[in-house]
């Protein structure tokens, strides 16, 4: 896809509205003024450096617009027909396969109620609340996908409660429930609270949204309407062999999907994970120290002088406070973070720093990019973190500016890594990923 200027808030994938001045060495200087509407939430929060205060945030989950006209037929064919086999496609012990849509989104299936009413869902690190269509919603996104019935559970409890969700693109809006959901044939959830929505914008239409609803997989604090989270709730019920799982995301370019394996993880990745901590209780959340650029010493993260100055005087626990915060978004098509450092990295490179393009030709004397996160080092080579559209002859950067201190690592960086979550202590393991 083509990314949009960042002088104009693009529909669906920023919210971030940027002007463009040239500074007096005629570099470009980039303002920007946060256009979104965030849910209000009451979880903490960090604004700027040093600054711990309770607030407003948006629930990442960034979708990428795009797929031409015939691209998007082919997707809705797919689906079709996928959905009319699902029923006969057994879920695994403790695995979950995820289908790839272009390396916009990943999707697998879940059962809801008793007997269980499947559902495509994305597995999403950067949420926290589980949702899926309602029968009463009238929304055109709920039409084109499965409804939740509630009198075709037997074991289905309804509440008062309501519930809305403002997205990095997209809302949604619906009443909670509880009931059974069966992640996989060994991993049942018996008392789920979820949403059945009332409303959906068009965010979540086809052929654009080719999933049902969401299932979060981050921690009860990041949880709209004070619902625990299906992770937290999987721990507490001792569903679990043990409390993590790992996702494997392929790219769409090497004809692959993805999946998602709970109480478990692929073992042959063991002796290469590199573990960093989770800051805070809300999703999957570390510090982020610095973006480097092959082997030059210059930072090109925004604001990483502050921490640097301090770090003589600052304890541990002050310097993961002062420092940027990276979320591992498995929601996200994208990588997203301030314009700032984007800016930087695109003129680096020689990619036009509003459109993303650059020329392919470049490609090949490319140096990689390494993320400092959890103060360790994340490496992207240039294959990984530029974009080659081979049937227009674009290629592009794999970012998008968005917000002022939190970074989303989204998909371009989670199909380089193997990541396992650890929910009881905190900490998630990277490894990179084997083709």
């Amino acid at each position: 896809m083509k990314l949009a200027s960042v002088a104009i808030a693009a529909v669906f994938h920023t919210a971030v509205c940027a002007v463009v001045k040239l500074d007096s060495d005629g570099t470009p200087e980039l303002e920007f003024e946060d256009l979104t509407v965030v849910g209000q939430t009451g979880a903490k929060i960090h604004t700027t450096f040093g600054d711990d205060v309770r607030g407003d945030f948006k629930i990442p989950l960034y979708l990428k617009d795009g797929l031409d006209p015939e691209s998007k037929r082919q997707r809705r064919a797919e689906r079709s027909r996928k959905m009319k086999s699902f029923t006969e496609q057994p879920l695994s012990n403790n695995t979950a396969i995820l289908t790839n849509v272009k390396d916009y989104y990943y999707y697998g299936y879940i059962g809801v109620g008793n007997p269980p009413q499947k559902f495509s869902v994305v597995f999403d690190t950067g949420s926290s609340n589980v949702w899926v269509p309602g029968e009463a919603c009238v929304s055109d996104a709920c039409n084109e996908h499965r409804q939740f019935k509630n009198a075709g559970s037997t074991t289905f409890q309804s509440s008062p409660q309501k519930i809305q969700i403002q997205y990095g693109t997209g809302f949604i809006a619906g009443d909670v429930g509880t009931d059974t959901v069966q992640v996989s044939k060994s991993l049942v959830l018996r008392n789920q609270s979820f949403a059945m929505t009332s409303q959906e914008d068009k965010t979540f239409e086809l052929p654009r949204s080719q999933f049902d609803g969401l299932f979060g997989l981050g921690f009860t604090g990041g949880a709209e309407g004070n619902i625990r989270s299906p992770v937290d709730s999987m721990v507490q019920e001792n569903v679990l062999k043990s409390p993590l799982f790992g996702i494997k995301l392929r790219r769409d370019s090497l004809s692959g999907n993805g999946e998602i394996t709970f109480g478990s993880y692929d073992t042959s990745y063991t002796n290469n994970l590199e573990w960093i901590g989770v800051y805070g209780d809300i999703f999957w959340t570390t510090t982020m120290e610095g973006i480097l650029y092959g082997d030059e010493p210059q930072n090109y993260l925004y604001g990483a002088d502050k921490v640097s100055a301090a770090s003589g005087v600052l304890a541990v626990e002050e310097k993961a406070r002062a420092s940027r915060k990276a979320l591992l978004d498995t929601g996200s098509s994208l990588i997203y973070g301030d314009p700032f450092s984007l800016a930087a990295m695109s003129t680096r490179i020689g990619a036009n720093p509003l459109t993303g393009e650059i020329p392919c030709p470049v490609l090949a004397s490319l140096k990689p990019f390494h993320f400092v996160l959890g103060g360790k080092r994340f490496t992207m080579q240039p294959e990984e973190y530029i974009f080659h559209d081979p049937a227009t002859g674009i290629c592009e950067v794999q970012w998008m500016p968005v917000s002022d201190y939190l970074w989303i690592m989204g998909l371009p960086f989670l199909q380089t890594y193997y990541t396992v979550y650890d929910i009881k202590d905190h900490r998630i393991g990277l490894a990179r990923m084997r083709q």
